[in-house]
């Protein structure tokens, strides 16, 4: 089989291309009460080549969530560097597509969509043919008039998706985007993606707790460890591409990566879940504290 799981010091070195990201050493720490501090990430190396599809998974609280901030701008590292390579020519360096609702209810779907380009001040004639590109996409365009209050969750999302999309950024952050959504869903939007990038071959960094949804998305997984979160390891997805999301679920191939991923998160989850527990075990001594 063609996949490739490899320790993390030595998974910086696989890229074949220059990297868009490249990270240095990276951790952070956060003050809780009581005067303790809590390592969330502790320090990693990663390479993200330009046009690579790269997927996070993890237990519960490892970090994933902290470390797309920190990639986002809006969380500072600790210690270590995030470097972004190249420049932008005017672009947005990333953009973000959050798990809940990130659109504006006060806007129409089109002006949602158009926003990014509207406050760069990109020429009006411009802004109608990149939207409407969008949204036609994701399969918008008869509510482009539409407000977010008289769409479905998954409407919603491909807004936002349209959105961040029609901004072109530099790199697409997405964190979990179709975690709330049914099965059918999340099918038709993660088809929906797979087309879209198929077409811009943007650097995307994705995170999902689902290995499925993983395998089908990425061409790498980087797995990442109980906290304190770390690079445990990287699995290269060799499928082709395009890719159509069901026939690809139908690949005995697909089956064991998906048995691969798995092999490496067991032992993370059961970690996190040991770590939950302890935490808790201390309040409920306290409840029986005269």
């Amino acid at each position: 089989m063609s996949n490739t799981t490899a320790p993390a010091s030595a998974a910086t070195t696989t890229a074949t291309t220059d990297p868009k990201i490249r990270i240095r050493g990276l951790s952070k720490h956060f003050s809780v009460p009581g005067g303790h501090v809590v390592t969330a990430l502790d320090s990693f190396d990663l390479d993200v080549p330009q046009g690579q599809f790269l997927t996070i998974v993890g237990p519960s609280g490892c970090g994933k969530t902290t470390f797309l901030r920190m990639l986002a701008g809006l969380e500072s590292p600790s210690e270590g560097s995030i470097e972004v390579v190249g420049g932008t020519d005017g672009r947005p360096e990333n953009a973000m597509v959050f798990q809940g609702d990130s659109i504006f209810p006060w806007m129409s779907v089109w002006d949602n969509a158009a926003y990014g380009l509207t406050v760069r001040g990109v020429p009006k004639a411009q802004v109608k043919e990149t939207v409407g590109h969008y949204l036609e996409a994701t399969g918008l365009t008869k509510f482009a008039d539409a407000f977010p209050h008289q769409l479905s969750g998954g409407m919603r999302q491909r807004v936002s998706i349209a959105r961040a999309f029609a901004n072109d950024p530099e790199i697409l952050l997405m964190d979990e985007p179709f975690s709330a959504l049914d099965e059918q869903n999340k099918t038709l939007l993660q088809a929906e993606l797979l087309r879209i990038w198929d077409e811009t071959r943007k650097t995307v960094v994705f995170i999902t707790h689902s290995v499925d949804e993983a395998v089908t998305l990425s061409d790498r997984i980087m797995v990442m460890s109980a906290q304190p979160g770390r690079a445990k390891a990287f699995i290269d997805v060799p499928f082709e591409r395009p890719r159509d999301v069901l026939q690809l679920r139908h690949q005995p191939e697909y089956g064991e990566i998906v048995y691969d991923i798995w092999s490496q998160l067991k032992e993370e989850v059961e970690k996190a879940k040991q770590q939950a527990d302890a935490r808790v075990a201390p309040k409920r001594h306290g409840l029986f504290r005269r």
